[in-house]
């Protein structure tokens, strides 16, 4: 792994702020960034380990863990929450059994919470590997992790 990070360096050492591409490039060759990664990555950009990680955990795009194979992510912006978001929320964690954040115990699922997903009109509004969803219910919510 820590050859292939340093080729993905270095496609990127002369762009401009490249810890973000690179750390989108890792992301996406490996489904996550390893802690691993960081002090490779410190070392190759020569900024600290402290900065690496801090934008890896800052940024709620990086995963420092794989995701599942399947990722809901639920709208809790305003407008949603004003049309059933958090009894929404509150019920993929109860049929799940994780949290916000968690990936079931067989990798099935990972549930995220984003903060807006530009389908306000169509709220509660979800999305399910890439594809935004609106006037998501508890039964349809279902049906759709049950696909």
């Amino acid at each position: 792994m820590t050859d292939r990070v340093r080729a993905l360096v270095a496609a990127h050492r002369g762009d401009r702020g490249a810890l973000m591409p690179i750390l989108h490039a890792i992301q996406a060759e490996f489904g996550h960034v390893d802690a691993a990664v960081v002090p490779v990555l410190a070392a190759e950009l020569n900024i600290s380990r402290a900065d690496v990680h801090g934008v890896v955990t800052f940024y709620t795009d990086f995963r420092s863990e794989p995701a599942g194979s399947t990722v809901l992510k639920l709208c809790r912006a305003e407008a949603c929450q004003a049309v059933g978001a958090e009894q929404l929320i509150a019920h993929a964690e109860q049929l799940l059994g994780i949290k916000t954040g968690q990936t079931t115990p067989d990798g099935a699922i990972t549930l995220e919470q984003v903060f807006c997903l530009g389908n306000c009109a169509l709220g509660p509004a979800g999305q399910i590997n890439g594809q935004v969803r609106g006037r998501l219910s508890p039964a349809r919510l279902e049906e759709l992790v049950r696909r």
